[in-house]
């Protein structure tokens, strides 16, 4: 079977574990809109791969956009954010509001651990995610701007074996 990895991401993150994936499952890994939908018809699966940002999946607008297309195919779906995996509830929330029930039910779903280095973000994002933080910890600013980069390829391991184990990919 053939596959493809599309991603979107805001600040590496998803990246690096596009390109992991696509080395280690052999298969393209490209930024979303890059690709054409004559392009991704030659594939059977799909991995898709996206950064949360303010609750919103960056691919979501690319993902109802090839809604029609991705209905038909095999879907990995991984998502990158700061939030702990300890908060399911949270992270099912981000999945139920970006992502439409017929893709919902399709996908194999995965959270991965992501980074946070707050000299490198624009300045908006400085803004936003330091009145966030004041907002939800009681004023500790701290919490939410300590750099932290817990961005690894062990990470990759289940979505490795679940991909392999679905597609019959082998892993190089």
């Amino acid at each position: 079977m053939k596959g493809i990895i599309i991603y979107k991401g805001k600040y590496g993150a998803t990246r690096q574990y596009a390109l992991w994936l696509g080395t280690i499952l052999n298969i393209p890994a490209v930024i979303a809109g890059s690709e054409t939908a004559d392009q991704l018809n030659q594939y059977d699966y799909i991995i898709l791969g996206s950064s949360i940002y303010i609750g919103k999946l960056q691919l979501r607008k690319w993902i109802r956009r090839h809604q029609d297309l991705l209905i038909k195919k095999q879907l990995f779906l991984y998502l990158v954010a700061g939030t702990p995996a300890s908060e399911k509830e949270k992270l099912q929330e981000y999945i139920t509001t970006n992502i439409s029930a017929e893709i919902r039910t399709r996908c194999n779903l995965f959270f991965l651990p992501g980074k946070l280095e707050f000299k490198k973000l624009s300045l908006p994002d400085k803004i936003l995610l330091s009145i966030g933080s004041r907002l939800a910890k009681g004023g500790d600013e701290s919490i939410v701007t300590k750099d932290y980069n817990d961005v690894k390829k062990e990470h990759l391991s289940e979505i490795i074996n679940m991909v392999t184990k679905l597609s019959r990919v082998p892993v190089t």
